[in-house]
């Protein structure tokens, strides 16, 4: 198969993942699994939502008119950027919580409006909340709500600016959602490749704000890796940032914009590394006995030479999950674990890697399971996040964290966090569903993301409060990364000051007083 899914760019509803012309609904074989963890209701519906005057001055908004941005008081608007996609922002949007509601929308057209918003909002003493695809799931959309907060939406800054087709490097505007990304580029004959499971929404500079990792990353790498250039408003004036593929000039400052969350910038354009569009794509299914017997597959992989393109692995749980749907990517499989093995490229390379690649999983005790589990994979590889509505819908509380760690210590993670998760809902009288997979892999180690289902409690968001607080417990004790790509928001910051550590902290709080002395961008996301 020679042709990428096509995704249209969707406007994701408030209070819904994605697409509300194509919504999932739950199979009857899922529905009589969730009966099996007391989960046989449906939840309280949506409440009706109420917003609170804007607190924005008349003379402040004045000033925002003057930039020449669209400016929005209208509820629909303010609505349309209140939180992100977590399971507790969709409880709260549910519950008709509107207390993080930003007080105005400014929507940006050009690099220099933002900078004029920028300066508007340090003279009226105003919060900017970067706003881009919306699809945080780990409270980044909630900023401090001490002053009026500007919701400063980047979607009229689209488009591809340039492409340099001898470096294969193309310059897009952030507010480009990656479908449309995908698209432009295609017609020149080049693809990003940056598959992100919230792909339909995300777009270019949130994935470099908040340090994104597609499902290709073993191939293209992450977006952070992927990424040689940004432009990145302050309220000191616009950072021009990469001239050059590598340099020894001091420090590399794309990292202090790279997974800042909009602390200490508003990231405007990204140069970033393209490729050819694949001449060849071909994904198969494996099936392997055991996790540890396909993790220890996937590390061979990792530090070899020769690696596929994807690489995905699901644990027994999540395998036995996919068997319960009959149109899962994992009904070839019986028991054990289905990795999905992804092959993108020419023929000659596609040819070549598929040989390799596959003689060694054989080796290492993979059965092949052929193209269809692996192309079904692919065909609906965005649709997993639609589930979660129906399911919560349907009475279950349902989210997922991920984080990362090295190989040596994949074991006792993993193990860590699903007893501190199964161990902390269990006390409720909730027993759990704890399922896991890989799906980011590099020579020294790999990423674990876990999604958990129980029966939602009558207060969820403190059912899940006391799981998620149990598992960065978890995590941090096992000397693992608190994330390793939904970023850091307000969910986890606790942790992330305990990892960083204190002249870590400091570092980072010196770059935030000299780019925003007056604390405007996103305060309390990422740092305290």
């Amino acid at each position: 198969m020679t042709s990428e899914v096509q995704i249209p760019v969707v406007a994701f509803e408030p209070g819904r993942w994605g697409d509300p012309g194509a919504p999932m609904h739950l199979s009857d074989s899922v529905r009589g699994a969730l009966t099996m963890l007391g989960i046989d209701g449906a939840a309280s519906g949506a409440q009706g939502l109420f917003l609170m005057p804007s607190r924005v001055s008349g003379r402040a908004l004045s000033a925002l008119q003057r930039t020449g941005a669209a400016v929005s008081l209208e509820d629909a608007a303010r609505i349309a950027h209140l939180r992100g996609y977590s399971t507790p922002d969709l409880l709260k949007f549910r519950a008709g919580d509107t207390s993080d509601a930003p007080d105005v929308v400014v929507t940006a057209s050009t690099a220099q409006q933002v900078a004029e918003v920028l300066a508007v909002c340090e003279a009226k003493d105003l919060t900017v909340s970067p706003f881009a695809g919306g699809t945080s799931v780990t409270g980044g959309l909630a900023p401090d709500q001490a002053r009026p907060v500007v919701a400063l939406d980047l979607r009229g800054m689209t488009g591809l600016i340039d492409l340099d087709e001898v470096s294969q490097i193309a310059t897009l505007a952030a507010g480009t959602r990656l479908p449309d990304a995908e698209r432009l580029l295609a017609e020149r004959g080049y693809e990003l490749g940056h598959f992100p499971q919230s792909y339909e929404g995300a777009t270019v500079g949130g994935c470099a704000a908040t340090r994104s990792a597609g499902q290709a990353s073993i191939g293209y790498g992450r977006f952070d890796e992927m990424v040689v250039g940004l432009t990145v408003a302050t309220p000191q004036g616009v950072a021009e940032i990469g001239t050059a593929p590598k340099s020894a000039a001091g420090p590399d400052l794309r990292q202090l914009f790279l997974g800042s969350e909009g602390a200490f910038g508003v990231v405007t354009a990204v140069r970033v590394r393209v490729h050819p569009v694949p001449a060849v794509r071909r994904f198969y299914g494996w099936h392997f006995a055991d996790f540890a017997a396909g993790a220890r597959a996937m590390r061979v992989l990792a530090q070899g030479s020769v690696r596929p393109t994807v690489l995905r692995l699901s644990d027994e749980a999540e395998t036995g999950l996919n068997l319960a749907d009959p149109g899962a990517a994992g009904k070839a499989a019986v028991g054990g674990c289905l990795m999905i093995v992804g092959f993108e490229g020419d023929e000659v390379d596609v040819d070549c890697r598929d040989g390799y690649v596959s003689a060694r999983l054989a080796e290492l005790g993979g059965s092949f399971l052929g193209p269809e589990p692996g192309e079904a994979w692919r065909a609906g590889r965005f649709r997993g996040p639609y589930l979660r509505d129906p399911l919560l819908d349907a009475g279950a509380l349902v989210e997922t964290l991920e984080t990362v760690t090295f190989w040596s210590n994949v074991d006792r993670l993993k193990a860590d966090v699903t007893s501190a998760i199964t161990g902390a809902l269990g006390d409720l009288g909730t027993p759990a569903v704890v399922m896991c997979h890989i799906s980011h892999v590099y020579p020294t180690g790999a990423s674990l993301y876990f999604t958990v289902i129980c029966k939602a409690l009558e207060d969820p968001l403190a059912q899940w409060g006391a799981a998620k607080s149990a598992a960065n417990a978890a995590i941090r004790a096992a000397g693992a990364s608190i994330t390793h790509h939904h970023a850091v928001g307000t969910d986890h910051r606790s942790a992330y000051l305990e990892e960083i550590g204190d002249v870590q902290l400091a570092a980072l709080r010196a770059v935030k007083s000299a780019l925003d002395p007056q604390g405007v961008l996103n305060p309390g996301i990422l740092l305290p």
